[in-house]
């Protein structure tokens, strides 16, 4: 699963490198195997985020990309929109995605993160619940694709920032950074986040790796 992230993540135009951070030899062993730039880290980081900023503090790039390792099917196209989305608005520190809800069982599943946007395409709120509430019009909803690109220098002091009433109740990281007053630009992908998070997850993405090869 990692090597397919990884892979798919070195198709992506806007990256220069890929890097794989982990605290744990299992995985940094399975990486090397495969050929990968391997950086091992901290054990004690509260957040993937922590993790990826000590790697970062070593680098000199401007922007780094937090990749999920649990999302074989991640899209390169989906990488180089968040990053060249961020690119485009050098007033924001940080950029993610987003995509239209087409199932109508996630509106309610508290474990589809939901995002706003204002007008501008930057974060207004993200929530477990549904927003908008519809009362007036009809209008779309959209689920946050947990894919972030930051700046460097605003990466490196993300775990100072004060965690707020928000991030701790709805357990959402990224309100830390609208809470603190920066903006998050959220671009609009068609690509479908597929994690890895149980054995029927893996069933169901080994099929969907299957006949892609099969396609080939």
């Amino acid at each position: 699963m990692l090597q397919h992230v990884c892979e798919r993540a070195a198709e992506a135009r806007s990256l220069s490198r890929v890097v794989v951070a982990t605290d744990d030899d299992r995985i940094r062993a399975e990486a090397q195997r495969f050929g990968a730039d391997v950086r091992m880290t901290s054990p004690d980081h509260p957040s993937g985020t922590d993790r990826v900023a000590e790697v970062a503090a070593a680098e000199r790039a401007d922007l780094i990309a937090n990749i999920q390792g649990d999302e074989p099917l991640i899209d390169p196209a989906a990488i180089d929109a968040a990053v060249n989305g961020l690119l485009r608005r050098p007033e924001a520190p940080m950029g993610t995605l987003k995509k239209e809800i087409e199932d109508p069982r996630e509106l309610s599943d508290p474990n589809v993160v939901k995002v706003v946007t204002d007008l501008a395409g930057d974060a207004i709120y993200f929530s477990r619940s549904l927003i908008p509430f519809v009362r007036g019009e009809q209008t779309r909803a959209y689920k946050h694709i947990g894919l972030y690109v930051y700046r460097r220098d605003f990466l490196l002091g993300y775990s100072r920032m004060a965690v707020g009433p928000l991030e701790r109740a709805e357990r959402l990281e990224q309100l830390r950074a609208l809470e603190n007053g920066h903006r998050i630009h959220v671009v609009e992908t068609g690509y479908e986040s597929l994690g890895v998070d149980t054995p029927e997850d893996l069933e169901r993405v080994s099929k969907l790796l299957e006949a892609r090869l099969l396609m080939r």
